[in-house]
């Protein structure tokens, strides 16, 4: 499943005494904008909390393809319009005429994996509800933040499906197996709390703090070597699937490639000379 890539516009935000461009992609059901390094990616459809139709799935996957190509784009930040993150796909357009339903899921199911496979960090910034899709959407990305107004549920079942957008594989590395169980078979709503204390969420905050916690987040990350990064998040993906062999093998194989880096140079100055150290990435 592939959607065309939006055009760009660019506007201009101010950061202490410099003025720093801000490019705006334009599509139709998302908003896809990035600042100094920074993407942020806000599902636009406020009128229905954001559900996803095939329009939207498309163009959230092209989105998807600008930042993982774009060197420039070090972090990304997915949320949604109008006080609700998403509250999964529209019911009124469940598989599109011109797909069967096995192609269509297929096509949904790579867009889960393209989300997963992004070698640089993602983050989810909630408010509102994330439910079924929507919530595994939050679930899949990196790092999850939430405003205590948030609310998740894996409706799925409520609405005659199975759980899908990754939920099987990601919830039971996330919870306890019957945990995940119980989160899939009811559906029920889960608030912000309870969703970080069985441990969905990195952290939960009032919601006038959330942007501010977010932009904390991103800015750090984007301010790290990014080879190194990407190599982490590349070993903590495949560690449940590897023997302790083969986990020391992996990490064996990305440290020879860290050694390698001008970053590595850079970071070893920087400390010596105690100063903050720039990253390229080389």
């Amino acid at each position: 499943m592939r959607g065309r890539s939006g055009r760009r516009g660019y506007r201009t935000k101010r950061s202490s005494s410099t003025i720093i461009p801000m490019v705006d992609y334009q599509f139709g059901t998302i908003s896809y904008s990035v600042h100094d390094g920074v993407a942020e990616l806000c599902l636009n459809r406020p009128e229905i909390k954001n559900a996803f139709n095939s329009k939207m799935w498309l163009e959230f996957s092209s989105a998807l393809e600008i930042f993982s190509s774009s060197g420039d784009q070090r972090v990304l930040v997915i949320t949604g319009a109008g006080g609700a993150f998403c509250s999964g796909a529209e019911l009124t357009e469940m598989v599109p005429d011109t797909y069967t339903p096995l192609s269509w899921m297929r096509g949904i199911s790579d867009i889960a994996l393209k989300l997963h496979q992004l070698r640089k960090p993602t983050i989810a910034k909630v408010r509102g509800i994330a439910a079924g899709a929507g919530a595994n959407l939050a679930f899949g990305c990196d790092l999850v933040y939430a405003a205590d107004s948030a609310k998740f549920s894996e409706i799925f079942v409520k609405r005659g499906l199975s759980v899908d957008f990754g939920g099987s594989w990601l919830l039971p590395r996330m919870v306890e197996l019957h945990k995940a169980k119980e989160l899939v078979f009811f559906g029920d709503i889960v608030t912000a709390e309870k969703a970080e204390q069985m441990g969905l969420l990195n952290r939960v905050v009032a919601d006038e703090d959330l942007d501010n916690v977010v932009v904390e987040a991103a800015e750090a990350l984007k301010n790290l070597p990014p080879t190194a990064l990407s190599l982490n998040k590349a070993l903590l993906n495949d560690s449940l699937s590897r023997s302790m062999a083969g986990a020391l093998e992996a990490e064996t194989q990305a440290q020879a490639v860290n050694l390698s880096t001008k970053d590595l140079k850079e970071a070893i100055s920087a400390f010596l000379e105690k100063r903050t150290p720039k990253f390229t990435g080389e």
